[in-house]
């Protein structure tokens, strides 16, 4: 670390230090993820779920998947230093040592697990800490840097919230929890690739493989395209098992229309990239909340 470095990390006023540890959660994604634990909970209680139960996704959900997070920045501090979007995160920028990252992921991690176990149950508890595995092993350290399947592999570890909050109200999964996971494990592919188009340039960089680097846009849009179609058609099966009623039928049926709309309007150029971002994130955060108000409703 630089002598200025070390000036300013002196210097810095207990906000800032408490404002950088938060950081490395990522807290936007982790109140994105618990959201859709929460809203699997509402579904697969048809109502209101348990309210320990509920308390016990948020916290170790919470705990798990920012925990997940703080390990990825200590793990990827060396291209995060490489890419101008993520240069000033705390670790890569100095302001925060990388063992502390390891080890307050790792701590969040185990207080997750207990917190999950204590006051909902043991597969909930199971499936968070497997999300971690995933995407620190699986996606972080194995596939992040050397196939540009990274993001559709390790996908897998963002989906699996609604299967912790699924398995928290019920003690186990079926198909509708399933489905829900496949949800997001299809939509990310459409929703990271559109933001590597647009960062493209940083992860040729850090010699990061994500699909836009290694292949054409014009590939990378189609893939997004059959990805986006899959993931409007396996969001109708909550309705189709009985789980979800017409509110939510006709939310899922519009939320896909536009997905696949603006994935294929991308094909046209880079011009509706970022509204395809944008949209994807709302997409999903609408398609948890129809699906929670449908059964709060009924």
């Amino acid at each position: 670390m630089s002598a200025v470095r070390a000036v300013e990390r002196s210097s810095a006023s207990p906000w800032q230090v408490a404002a950088d540890y938060l950081s490395l959660t990522k807290p936007t994604i982790v109140g994105l993820l618990v959201a859709t634990a929460l809203a699997a909970m509402v579904a697969a209680a048809h109502g209101r779920p348990p309210l320990l139960a509920a308390v016990a996704v948020v916290v170790g959900g919470g705990l798990a998947a920012g925990g997940a997070h703080a390990i990825n920045c200590w793990y990827d501090r060396d291209i995060d230093l490489r890419m101008s979007r993520t240069r000033r995160r705390p670790v890569p920028d100095g302001r925060i040592p990388a063992r502390h990252a390891l080890a307050m992921g790792i701590v969040m991690n185990a207080v997750a697990f207990v917190v999950l176990w204590a006051w909902a149950n043991l597969l909930a508890a199971s499936l968070a800490l497997a999300a971690t595995l995933i995407y620190v092993f699986v996606y972080t350290i194995w596939l992040k840097r050397s196939t540009p399947q990274n993001i559709v592999i390790g996908g897998a570890a963002g989906a699996i919230p609604p299967l912790v909050g699924w398995a928290a109200v019920t003690g186990g999964l079926d198909l509708t929890a399933w489905s829900l996971f496949l949800v997001i494990f299809l939509w990310t592919p459409p929703h990271f690739w559109a933001l590597a188009q647009l960062i493209a340039r940083d992860y040729r960089q850090a010699d990061v493989p994500m699909m836009p680097v290694v292949t054409s846009a014009s590939s990378t849009k189609r893939q997004s395209v059959g990805y986006a179609v899959a993931t409007a058609a396996v969001s109708l099966v909550p309705y189709l098992t009985g789980d979800a009623g017409r509110l939510y039928l006709g939310g899922a049926v519009l939320l896909g229309v536009g997905l696949v709309a603006l994935s294929v309007l991308d094909l046209r150029g880079r011009r509706w990239t970022v509204p395809l971002f944008a949209y994807s994130i709302a997409y999903l955060a609408a398609l948890f909340t129809i699906l929670a108000a449908g059964s709060l409703l009924t």
